[in-house]
């Protein structure tokens, strides 16, 4: 799994890049934690919506936002890093220009990021958003959702409280032609400590399901 150095709008991005041997492979990308809370690309929980999406042969890339690891620049609220996360995907696309899909997964701050990224990027075709921070950031922008996608939330968790995300999987599940699989980890705390095998059983079966479909990402 080579390390990789993007070019980034507020410098070198440092990542992290699993090249698919299919041809006309799918793409992920997946967005770490806050950064100034100690999210990082090595994060367990964007490790295992990497590896999920490795093993299904996709190309996958994650990165470290700027400020964070040998990633140049300073933390930008938010507005900075949905320009990383862009300039990410562009660098995913470019290695991978007839990539038969393109998906996006992040974790908490990360899955912020990535629904907004959604909102922009007509190519993404679905989404994984585990632990969004709907109490803490407006998602109000998904008016309407442009995909379907899988929302992860822990019953223990400490920082998002449940009923934020729940209005929030409601308010998208009400949206035409919008399906969203809301799971809920039992135990699990916002860290989903102790229980990255259970999300990590959840992410599987949904991406075996939403991958097999004719309208999903990597039937084409």
């Amino acid at each position: 799994m080579p390390d990789v150095i993007m070019n980034g709008p507020a410098g070198r991005l440092e990542g992290r890049y699993s090249h698919s041997k299919l041809p006309n492979a799918p793409v992920a990308l997946l967005l770490h934690p806050h950064p100034q809370h100690g999210g990082t690309m090595n994060n367990r929980v964007v490790y295992t919506l990497f590896h999920a999406f490795t093993k299904r042969g996709f190309s996958a890339l994650r990165f470290n936002f700027r400020g964070v690891g040998r990633s140049q620049g300073t933390y930008d609220r938010g507005e900075g890093e949905l320009s990383d996360a862009a300039s990410a995907l562009d660098w995913l696309q470019t290695y991978n220009p007839n990539a038969s899909s393109c998906w996006i997964g992040g974790f908490s701050f990360g899955a912020w990021i990535g629904m907004q990224l959604l909102m922009r990027r007509p190519e993404l075709d679905g989404f994984l958003s585990i632990a969004p921070p709907a109490n803490m950031f407006d998602f109000s922008f998904l008016a309407p959702c442009p995909a379907s996608g899988l929302i992860v939330h822990g019953d223990r968790d400490e920082i998002v409280p449940e009923a934020s995300v729940t209005r929030l999987v409601n308010k998208l599940s009400a949206q035409k032609d919008i399906k969203i699989d809301y799971r809920r980890v039992e135990g699990a705390n916002h860290f989903f400590n102790e229980k990255a095998d259970d999300l990590g059983r959840i992410v599987d079966d949904y991406l075996d399901v939403a991958l097999s479909k004719p309208a999903g990402a990597a039937a084409g």
